[in-house]
């Protein structure tokens, strides 16, 4: 490989990184056209194993901006991040694969935990997987296609396997 082939693969990576960076704030902050903005035109969101639904990434944002509203703290940590560029003889390709480990934290409004009234702190979590599809576009690095595989969720503090 050389040095001008391993400066690209580093660029990408970096840039991958960004886009599921990004990803997270968009949810967290709501940012729904940003995570529209996120996706190839054909991108697909996939949430039914936390109890959601599957389809188009416009579909999705819509149906998780309504679902977020039950939740008006939240923050996802993406972690464990594992990186599968597409190898290409030693060039790094158009498509990349991404594994990254959850957790979620959030407020879910209204739920019986004996927290004072107006309080942020958590009392829903959850953790799992993300599998991330990438595309290389004209753009830029998006997300062609992301399903998440729940492994576990919380609510004031009884666990609860998905």
């Amino acid at each position: 490989m050389t040095q001008r082939v391993a400066l690209a693969t580093v660029m990408d990576q970096l840039s991958i990184d960004a886009v599921i960076t990004g990803y997270a704030v968009a949810v967290d902050d709501g940012s729904w056209q940003d995570y529209r903005d996120l996706f190839t035109p054909d991108g697909r969101a996939d949430y039914r194993s936390a109890g959601g639904v599957e389809g188009p990434a416009a579909e999705v944002a819509h149906w998780l901006a309504e679902t977020m509203r039950l939740f008006p703290v939240r923050q996802h940590l993406i972690v464990n991040r594992r990186l599968d560029l597409q190898d290409l003889g030693g060039y790094p390709g158009d498509r990349a694969d991404v594994r990254a480990d959850y957790l979620n934290p959030m407020r879910l409004e209204g739920a019986p935990d004996g927290d004072a009234p107006g309080s942020t702190a958590p009392n829903f979590a959850s953790g799992g997987r993300y599998a991330f599809g990438l595309l290389r576009t004209d753009a830029g690095w998006r997300i062609r296609t992301v399903t998440v595989h729940e492994k576990w969720r919380s609510l004031s503090g009884s666990l609860a396997p998905s």
